[in-house]
């Protein structure tokens, strides 16, 4: 059996001890070299031949950020997953990774208080997300659930996309809300997503994307810098507004409830789903529970099969969900399991995807341009949308 080759690169020999003592542990994966720095590192690329790399960010030399840039000129498709610390500086390099091609990131174990719980936390954080970036290396797993052959051909564009549903007893919904869900490569992802609407999208968007703390709140200060949309963490008791994209804060589930002809935001630290917090699950059934068969849901990259349930609540409410196809995603998990369920109206290249959006969020509504400059509000801005500084 084909194992999975790592390259271990970090600063520090009790990281890299404790990295490789954990990979070499899993039969699936080998550890073929460890490196104290980033120049080392790249000379030892040609060395041993590793299909993936973990980067330290923080280290004498040649930092992770660097060595990053210097990697992805040499090896375009070389996975990388960043070991960051999980503080405002850590999430702040590790987002700058991400925007210079790393595949992913794990924190490093903090305040664990032994190095058995260390070794765990690094298991559970680092290996799911080896195996997921280099799944291809692997014999298929026969318990992952493959999609049936209407799925599949409209995964290969072989039939027609589903014809919108309908509100029972009436014409097709209109769509009163954008949910999205993502997790590895998410934030490529959303940014290439949510910078193509408009400012005066019509309908308010809430987002899962698996991060924890710190790193939501950055992250959405970064999309609110890049989009025309007002992009925020959300907070307790915020209203969905038109034009306003609500990001559930790491460690807490987003849900939505109704205040009078207002829709609230919501956090808990409820249980984890699909080992997740937040969890794509949970807010896709609020959505549905909330605004029915007025929910436009997208599913982009990641691993794992969260959203998968939520979004068959989403479909049995009268909603629709689009799903990225499997090769723009870094990890078709998540899309693959909602094509697999069978939940999945249109299965779209990445670049596609908010084209889709709008054309769906324009039907019912007067057929004006949407308008992203300044020069008047557009028929179906709301009075109340807050204007951004």
């Amino acid at each position: 059996m084909s194992r999975i080759r790592v390259l271990v690169v970090d600063d520090s020999v009790v990281v890299r001890r404790l990295v490789s003592d954990v990979l070499a542990a899993d039969p699936r994966i080998e550890v073929v070299g460890t490196a104290a720095n980033g120049r080392v590192a790249l000379a030892k690329i040609p060395q041993v031949n590793p299909d993936i790399v973990t980067l330290d960010i923080e280290m004498p030399v040649l930092d992770g950020l660097e060595t990053l840039v210097e990697l992805r000129a040499l090896y375009p498709r070389l996975p990388v997953v960043m070991f960051s610390t999980l503080t405002e500086r850590g999430a702040s390099a590790t987002l700058d990774a991400l925007e210079r091609g790393a595949s992913d990131y794990v924190t490093k174990p903090a305040n664990v208080g032994s190095v058995t719980a260390s070794m765990d936390a690094v298991r559970a954080q680092l290996v799911p997300k080896i195996v997921g970036l280099c799944s291809r290396l692997l014999p298929p797993d026969p318990s992952v659930v493959r999609p049936s052959s209407a799925s599949a051909a409209l995964v290969a564009g072989r039939t027609p996309p589903a014809p919108a549903r309908t509100a029972p007893g009436g014409p097709p919904a209109r769509v009163d809300v954008l949910a999205i869900g993502v997790s590895t490569g998410g934030p490529d992802a959303l940014t290439t997503v949510l910078t193509a609407l408009p400012a005066d999208l019509p309908v308010p968007v809430v987002v899962v994307q698996h991060m924890p703390p710190v790193f939501t709140k950055q992250f959405a200060d970064r999309l609110n810098a890049k989009c025309a949309l007002t992009v925020r963490e959300a907070a307790v008791g915020d209203a969905l507004l038109p034009g306003q994209v609500l990001i559930a804060p790491g460690d807490y589930h987003l849900k939505l409830r109704r205040s009078g002809t207002s829709v609230l935001s919501s956090l808990d630290q409820g249980t984890p789903e699909n080992y997740c917090r937040p969890a794509v699950d949970v807010l896709f059934r609020s959505v549905a529970a909330t605004y029915g068969a007025g929910v436009l849901a997208v599913v982009l990259t990641g691993m794992g099969a969260d959203g998968a349930r939520g979004s068959g609540d989403i479909v049995a409410a009268g909603g629709r969900v689009i799903v990225q196809d499997e090769a723009t995603s870094v990890v078709w998990g998540m899309p693959g399991a909602v094509v697999s369920a069978g939940h999945a109206e249109q299965v779209l290249p990445l670049g596609a995807v908010a084209g889709a959006i709008l054309e769906r969020v324009r039907r019912g509504r007067p057929a004006a341009p949407f308008r992203t400059t300044e020069g008047g509000a557009a028929p179906w801005r709301s009075a109340a949308m807050p204007s951004r500084s």
